[in-house]
């Protein structure tokens, strides 16, 4: 098992694949990018389907998420996905991604095993998710979307952030197109994961105001706490159901308490948190020769440490000093 100091266990690894992205979005990263890592730091596809067994046969992790940067530019990503669910236990498991290049690769990644994917969507207007993103893909993702309700990556999530003065209009319209399609719709609150550190907490939009958007057209009713369990995003039913809407309020409403989540970057670096400030290299014991029982150990004392919240709710936060997309989300 990966338990921490207050007793909460790890089951939820989330695999960041890369540290590239295909967009721009203004919340993550500057215009011309970043500098990314050499290919030869990061991890080789049979290192992280290596650290994925280790994790499932040997720490308890049932579910696993494939994140970036943008996953779908790896490679090896079908093979990795068709590998992980050969394991004994098989894990659960789902893809976090923009959804370009998802028309293309949905049916491959069912095909060998992928369960569901979340797909990150902040508009419905092309001209806004131009001035977002910096890249006219919009069509793109609309298609990835369709593809993978229709290949059975189900349910089909879709990832929302709300910016001032750019979509936070769009909130009623978007959930009345996520009932529409299909699609669980989860918004997002604006967290300090900007590369350029242009954050502000008296600038985001909250789930309190995501709410009372939603209200001015929906009837909203709260699923009980017995229903979240240590998922991050508090639901709704839509008009009384079966449609859902899903709020992640990392900033305003922590949820560490119940946080089951471990996290394993692009470069092999374990993080107990998306905000933490250290973490615990498991690729240099890889490549140093080192047995499963020693990778095992390094891990579960990474997460012994783990502190008990992210100090988001604190307002002298200062921003982790790397990016999401070196982290992943």
């Amino acid at each position: 098992m990966l338990i921490d100091t207050y007793d909460r266990v790890a089951t939820d690894l989330r695999v960041s694949l890369t540290d590239r992205c295909n967009l721009r979005c203004t919340y993550c990263m500057p215009e011309e990018g970043l500098q990314w890592l050499a290919k030869p730091d990061l991890l080789s596809d049979d290192e992280i389907v290596r650290l994925v067994r280790i994790a499932v046969t040997r720490l308890g992790v049932t579910e696993v998420r494939f994140t970036g940067g943008e996953p779908l530019l790896r490679p090896g990503l079908v093979s990795i996905v068709e590998q992980c669910a050969a394991l004994t236990p098989r894990p659960k498991m789902s893809l976090t991604t923009n959804g370009i290049g998802l028309k293309r690769t949905a049916a491959a990644l069912q095909a060998v095993g992928l369960d569901r994917v979340n797909v990150s969507l902040d508009t419905l207007r092309p001209d806004v998710f131009k001035t977002l993103t910096r890249r006219d893909r919009h069509h793109d993702v609309l298609a990835g979307l369709e593809a993978a309700r229709d290949a059975g990556l189900t349910p089909v999530k879709v990832n929302t952030v709300l910016m001032p003065g750019l979509n936070d209009d769009e909130a009623p319209d978007l959930l009345a197109w996520a009932v529409e399609n299909g699609y669980e719709l989860r918004f997002i609150e604006q967290m300090p994961l900007d590369a350029q550190h242009g954050w502000k907490r008296d600038g985001m939009i909250t789930a309190g105001d995501i709410l009372a958007s939603l209200r001015t057209r929906f009837a909203l009713t709260a699923e009980g706490e017995g229903e979240r369990g240590s998922a991050p995003a508090e639901r709704w039913l839509v008009d009384g159901g079966p449609h859902r809407v899903g709020v992640i309020a990392s900033v305003t409403r922590p949820f560490c308490r119940a946080c089951d989540r471990t996290r394993l970057t692009a470069d092999g670096q374990v993080r107990t948190c998306l905000f933490a400030r250290e973490e615990t290299d498991l690729r240099g014991a890889l490549r140093s020769g080192a047995p499963d029982e020693e990778i095992t150990r390094l891990w579960r004392l990474a997460m012994w440490g783990k502190k008990a919240g992210s100090g988001l709710d604190d307002p002298s936060f200062l921003q982790p000093d790397r990016p999401m997309s070196a982290i992943g989300g």
